[in-house]
């Protein structure tokens, strides 16, 4: 291969988002330093830091936790942190790494690593199996609508490497992940610590021959255009108006599908119009070219529509104007949502008053059994609810990991987001 194809290969490999979740001391800190290691994403002065502060803590090798170990001191110091992103690359694609922390009081910050990522890396400690968290952080990647979930069971060397211990623990993950419908599944067992099945495949274990992870990393479908496969949709942020050259455009980030000049669109109210100008920080866009999600734009129109902000923009499948829907909201404060509870609701770039019609159902991480009447959803709770709006809103099911269907609910006191909800979904069992 010529240094000039190499070079184009290597600045064209896709890249592949990412989230490590499990539970307090499986060895997510060990697993990530592993993975950062071994992909020789490290840097010598870093490598040599690591090895002498191992060595002063008389532990025997190198402490891999100790590349990542600034979250976990700043979480000691009672730091809130939300999510730490560590970035490493390798021949065939790039990776971008939302390490999320592990006690159950954070949750929230594993929401927001699981909300970007197209594959989550689930750690639990083979000693222990499938615990509580394993079936928050399962659900919780059901409800985001992750496709692929790498299950490492680690610390596998500690049980000797058996392989009945492993296989009890792949079913009764494998039950869990069909129920809530995660189709896309690997089990692998690995040892972070000795390097086991992590880019490394085990000498240790015979019966084992699938991938390593990131064998599995490397092979994930980078799922990059789910948004754009979408129907139009752009909630507009701003108006521009310039009344000395009678200029009016709207401005907003496309959150689905794309868009050109020529396009027919729908705005509130039944109204059609058709797009005649994109205009981008780069300059007009051309009538071939088609400004896709993520692009944030300013559109002008054929007509002159009253549109303001929290309008959405869409294209013919334009999902009907409700002021009361069904959600599954996670709770993210100490701050309880209750039935009849006033509130304000982000959705889009629209921000209403809104109420909790009802709390219909807890959902049961613990394998005990559902909460189906239930006074109050607390901190970390996964709520099934019915919201009402004062004014409609063009709502419809949460999909594409975020592009449509979620909505913040908000505190009217202080501000504070309460909850994260995905209008109509529901998850099985």
């Amino acid at each position: 291969m010529t240094n000039s194809s190499l070079v184009e290969r290597l600045t064209t490999r896709e890249t592949l988002r990412l989230c490590t979740a499990g539970s307090v001391d499986d060895g997510k800190s060990t697993f990530v330093g592993r993975l950062l290691y071994d992909t020789k994403s490290v840097l010598a002065d870093q490598v040599e830091s690591m090895e002498r502060s191992s060595a002063d803590r008389g532990f025997d090798g190198m402490d891999l936790s100790l590349l990542v170990d600034g979250l976990r001191a700043e979480r000691e110091q009672g730091i809130t942190i939300d999510v730490a992103y560590r970035y490493f690359a390798t021949d065939k694609r790039t990776f971008i790494l939302a390490d999320t922390p592990g006690h159950v009081q954070y949750t929230r910050n594993t929401v927001t690593g699981m909300s970007t990522s197209q594959a989550v890396v689930l750690l639990i400690d083979a000693r222990h199996g499938v615990v509580e968290q394993t079936r928050r952080h399962l659900n919780v990647a059901a409800l985001l609508g992750v496709r692929h979930v790498i299950l490492a069971v680690n610390k596998i060397d500690l049980v000797d490497y058996d392989e009945a211990t492993f296989r009890a623990i792949e079913a009764e993950f494998g039950e869990i992940a069909r129920r809530l419908g995660i189709t896309d599944s690997t089990v692998i067992p690995i040892s972070a610590l000795k390097g086991d099945n992590v880019v490394e495949k085990s000498a240790s274990m015979q019966w084992y021959t699938g991938p390593t992870v990131l064998e599995t990393l490397e092979t994930i479908p980078v799922a990059g255009g789910r948004a754009e496969e979408l129907d139009f949709r752009f909630p507009i942020q701003h108006v521009i108006r310039e009344h000395a050259s009678d200029y009016r455009g709207y401005a907003g980030r496309i959150k689905a599908g794309t868009v050109a000049v020529g396009d027919e669109v729908t705005a509130p109210h039944g109204r059609t119009t058709t797009v005649t100008h994109i205009d981008t920080t780069d300059g007009e866009l051309g009538p071939e070219e088609r400004a896709t999600a993520g692009d944030s734009v300013v559109l002008r129109l054929a007509d002159e529509i009253d549109l303001t902000r929290g309008d959405l923009l869409a294209g013919s499948a334009r999902p009907a104007d409700a002021r009361e829907f069904a959600a599954t909201a996670v709770v993210l404060t100490e701050k309880d949502i209750t039935p009849g509870q006033m509130l304000k609701l982000r959705y889009g770039t629209s921000l209403v008053k809104a109420r909790v019609a009802s709390v219909d159902r807890i959902l049961d991480l613990d394998g005990v059994a559902d909460d189906e009447a239930p006074e109050k959803a607390r901190l970390n709770d996964i709520a099934y609810i019915t919201v009402q709006t004062q004014a409609e809103l063009p709502v419809e099911d949460y999909a594409a990991r975020g592009a449509v269907g979620n909505f913040l609910l908000i505190d009217q006191a202080n501000g504070n987001t309460l909850a994260a909800g995905f209008v109509g979904k529901r998850l099985r069992g």
